[in-house]
C-alpha cells in the first residue's frame, strides 16, 4: 500500500490522535501525518469531520473516519492480516475492553485534567484524591484484563492498552504539575510496569511526546487570563 492512500489528521500533543498512530504502527502502515496547528482548524479537517469538527480523522483512499477508538477498530479490521490483533479475539472480552476504555474518556481522564485546571490546595487535594480512586479501579481492571501478562490484552499491546497508554504522557505533566506522584510501585505496581513496557514499546515510543516538550506546551494551553 502507497503511503499516500492513508493519511491520518492530528497534533503531536494529543494524546486521542496518539491512539490511531500507535495502531498504525503496530499494523506496520505506512501513513502521513497532517498536523493541525493549535487553536485553528483546517479547511481539510472540517470537511473531513464537519459533524464534531475536532482531530483525529483518518483519511483511507480519500475516506475519512472520525473519534479515536472507532479508528483505532477500523484499522484492526481493515489490516486484519497484518501484525497482531488490536481487539482482543472473544465477544466478551472485546466488550470488557470497550467499557474500560469508555470509562477512561468519560471519567478518569476527565478528573486528570481537572488537576491542571485546580485552583486552591484543597480543590486540588480532591482532584487528586478522585484520580487515584481511579488508579486503584484500573490497577484491578489490569489485573483482572491481564490474567497475569505485560499488557492489558495479554502478551502484546491492544485496544484498551492503547486506551489508556495515549494518556501517559499527560500523566507525566500532571504528576510534575501537581507535585504528586500518581501512578508508582506502592500503590499501582502493575499500571507502573504496564505503563513502563507499555512507553518502551517500538509501536509506541516513535510517538509518545516528550514530556518536557508536552509541559510547556501544557503551561501555554492553561494558563490563566490575567486578571483585570
Amino acid at each position: 500500500m502507497a503511503s499516500d492512500e492513508v493519511k491520518l489528521i492530528g497534533a503531536w500533543a494529543s494524546p486521542f490522535a496518539m491512539r490511531p498512530r500507535i495502531a498504525l504502527n503496530l499494523k506496520s502502515v505506512p501513513y502521513e501525518f497532517l498536523q493541525e496547528t493549535f487553536g485553528s482548524k483546517s479547511e481539510l479537517l472540517l470537511k473531513s469531520n464537519p459533524v464534531h469538527k475536532k482531530i483525529p480523522v483518518l483519511l483511507h483512499a480519500d475516506k475519512p473516519v472520525c473519534e479515536s477508538n472507532i479508528i483505532v477498530e477500523y484499522i484492526d479490521e481493515t489490516w486484519s492480516s497484518s501484525g497482531p490483533s488490536i481487539l482482543p479475539s472473544h465477544p466478551y472480552d472485546r466488550a470488557i475492553a470497550r467499557f474500560w476504555a469508555a470509562y477512561i474518556d468519560e471519567k478518569w481522564f476527565d478528573s486528570l485534567r481537572s488537576i491542571l485546571k485546580a485552583e486552591g490546595e484543597e480543590e486540588k487535594k480532591a482532584v487528586l484524591a478522585r484520580v487515584e480512586e481511579g488508579n486503584a479501579i484500573l490497577e484491578k481492571a489490569f489485573k483482572d484484563c491481564s490474567k497475569g501478562k505485560s499488557f492489558f490484552n495479554g502478551d502484546q499491546i491492544g485496544y484498551l492498552d492503547i486506551a489508556f497508554g495515549c494518556f501517559l504522557g499527560w500523566l507525566r505533566v500532571t504528576e510534575l504539575a501537581a507535585g504528586h506522584k500518581l501512578v508508582d510501585d506502592v500503590k499501582t505496581p502493575s499500571l507502573s510496569k504496564w505503563a513502563e513496557r507499555f512507553c518502551n514499546d517500538p509501536a509506541v515510543k516513535p510517538v509518545m511526546p516528550d514530556t518536557a516538550k508536552l509541559a510547556e506546551f501544557a503551561q501555554k494551553i492553561f494558563a490563566k487570563p490575567p486578571q483585570a
